[in-house]
């Protein structure tokens, strides 16, 4: 018999006791990558760890950590339209949508990726997810180079954000949902763009992309094995646009 709070308890009702009884399970990186995603979580963790390398060479070179903008490392990675196309630095149509300019900047934009990304990568997976977010980034690049200030530095990850939206709002009209509150959020976060310092034509550039990466993958859902190829064709001929079309805005050299 086993002692119990009041007399005794044969060892058979015990075990059969104790085998309804859920134990409680830590919490680990597998599960929050299940709730959350594993590409969102890691979207998340190389955005926040660019942002600790520029603040670390701003640092370095004698400004605060805050002003991570500053740095050598930011200044050789964001886009810079006049950079892209005169000097052949194409690596910032893409390195650009990983930096933000300060704390508040990277916050932002990191829990919007957290809330919307992780709703959209588990509706199509992560390798279509992947590839609406890239896509999305390359599709705000494109519009800063078309027609943005060439000497105008822009970066984040806004536009690939936006792209998500864009692209969460195109599936959920294929579904026949309510999308009333996707719209006002989107209109919130448009007039937001107008102010001094955000770039408008990155996040409409995004939302774009984002919206015809979707549409893409609504046109194929009968044929999923070409989804993702053909969402990155998109990517390449969204990269090749940005590489090789001059900018429309007129630069005085």
């Amino acid at each position: 018999m086993v002692p119990a709070s009041v007399g005794f308890q044969c060892p058979q009702c015990v075990a059969a006791g104790n085998a309804t009884v859920r134990t409680a399970r830590p919490r680990t990186l597998r599960t929050a990558g299940r709730r959350w995603g594993v590409v969102t979580l890691g979207l998340i963790a190389l955005n926040v760890a660019m942002f600790v390398v520029t603040a670390v060479s701003a640092f370095s070179v004698g400004n605060s950590p805050a002003d991570n903008q500053r740095s050598p490392v930011f200044v050789d990675l964001a886009q810079w339209p006049a950079g892209v196309h005169y000097l052949d630095e194409w690596w910032r149509v893409l390195t650009a949508a990983f930096l933000h300019i300060g704390p508040v900047h990277l916050a932002m934009n990191m829990l919007a990726l957290l809330l919307f990304g992780s709703e959209l990568e588990r509706q199509l997976g992560w390798a279509r997810y992947l590839a609406v977010y890239l896509a999305s980034a390359l599709g705000g690049a494109v519009a800063i180079q078309l027609l943005g200030d060439p000497r105008v530095v822009v970066a984040g990850a806004s536009a690939a954000i936006y792209g998500l939206l864009g692209a969460l709002g195109v599936l959920m009209l294929a579904s026949r949902q309510d999308v009333r509150g996707l719209l006002t959020l989107l209109a919130i976060n448009v007039f937001i763009s107008f102010l001094p310092g955000i770039s408008l034509l990155g996040h409409l550039g995004g939302l774009v992309a984002g919206a015809l990466a979707a549409g893409v993958l609504l046109l194929l859902r009968r044929r999923p094995h070409l989804q993702v190829a053909a969402l990155a064709l998109l990517g390449v001929a969204l990269l090749v646009v940005s590489l090789t079309v001059p900018t429309l805005t007129v630069l005085d050299l």
